[in-house]
């Protein structure tokens, strides 16, 4: 009986919907060569949504996305809606009402990609970093005290319960378990400074390391992450941190393999749906161009393939992306690329259909 999986499509703004399309030609096409299907339900929210209607995610939206199997999203950001309305009202509002407590990001080199770092290739870059994403510093605890007087005090709180920090440790500890490549787990923090906050994180670590005898335990400063991330990044498997340095050190891993044309990431609920996305903004200046990388929202597609459980069809479109790279591309860049935003979609899809 043929496999079909509903699936939540928000475009977004600026050059999501772009993107967007050509991920879900490449979906549309590995799904009729391997033989199961989708469902898509486009969703319109986004800087222009709010600014028609005042309203950046509806709740009765969010109830029917949560019953789907997972969500597509292309970017949030629009250069007349004041910063942190669409990024709370949507990014984060999804994040929080589904529970999509793990952000899962791949940091691979592709050949055919240059690397920024001298001296490291493909064998150098391929690790996963795992962050915490309902919780920390983006919470949104604290306030303001005397507000926009010479003695306004401005707090903003971290919070890390056991649950929350638990369940990604576990999380972590299972993929570097599934991953089977170097099997080891480092915990990036700050125990010598956080000295509440890491406490927790690193007593969890090893109380639930002590169930996986098979992975070795490693730990690093935030700071030490991100210099060994430049200087030996092939001693990373998988990273487990909290929502601050995780939004952190993704962005630095996106760069080395290759910059935000090609990082995707995941927002996962394992017990419920999951949303996966371009790491990229908006970039409103190429709208309409055809010269935004799409890359990245067709490996987001790939990740979600994954988590589907369709493993062929997520290697199938890996394969297309690579040979895409080393065949036809000058460059990760938008407007570099040496072929249009629809071309490189199409050339992936000659691939997958072979």
């Amino acid at each position: 009986m043929s496999r079909t999986y509903q699936i939540g499509v928000i475009p977004g703004d600026g050059t999501g919907p772009e993107v967007v399309a050509e991920g879900i030609k490449v979906l549309k096409a590995v799904s009729q060569r391997l033989g199961f299907s989708f469902q898509f339900q486009d969703y319109p929210f986004g800087g222009e949504y709010y600014l028609k209607t005042g309203e950046t995610l509806p709740d009765e939206a969010l109830s029917e996305l949560e019953g789907l199997d997972a969500i597509y999203l292309g970017a949030i950001g629009h250069p007349e809606v004041k910063p942190g309305i669409l990024e709370k009202g949507i990014l984060l509002k999804l994040r929080f009402s589904l529970d999509l407590y793990i952000n899962l990001r791949p940091v691979k080199l592709y050949p055919g990609i240059q690397c920024p770092l001298k001296n490291k290739g493909p064998e150098h870059i391929d690790f996963v970093v795992i962050r915490e994403n309902t919780e920390g510093l983006y919470a949104g605890a604290g306030g303001f005290l005397k507000k926009g007087s010479p003695e306004e005090v401005a707090i903003q709180e971290s919070i890390n319960t056991r649950k929350g920090v638990e369940r990604c440790i576990r999380y972590a500890f299972q993929f570097t378990r599934q991953r089977a490549k170097a099997k080891k787990l480092t915990l990036c923090g700050k125990t010598n400074v956080l000295t509440y906050a890491f406490d927790l994180w690193e007593r969890v670590f090893h109380a639930v390391g002590q169930e996986y005898p098979d992975i070795q335990r490693d730990y690093g400063h935030v700071d030490a992450i991100c210099m060994w991330m430049v200087k030996n990044p092939e001693w990373f498997d998988v990273i487990v941190t909290d929502n601050m340095f995780g939004d952190i050190i993704t962005d630095l891993g996106a760069i080395i393999q290759g910059g935000m044309g090609i990082a995707a990431g995941g927002n996962i609920n394992p017990e419920g749906t999951a949303m996966f996305e371009p790491i990229g903004g908006s970039a409103p200046k190429y709208t309409g161009k055809n010269m935004i990388n799409p890359l990245a929202a067709i490996m987001a597609a790939q990740m979600m393939l994954l988590h589907l459980g369709e493993k062929d069809a997520a290697l199938l479109v890996e394969s297309a992306v690579v040979k895409t790279i080393q065949q036809h591309m000058k460059s990760m860049d938008a407007g570099k690329m040496g072929m249009g935003t629809k071309e490189v979609g199409d050339k992936v899809v000659q691939y997958i259909l072979g």
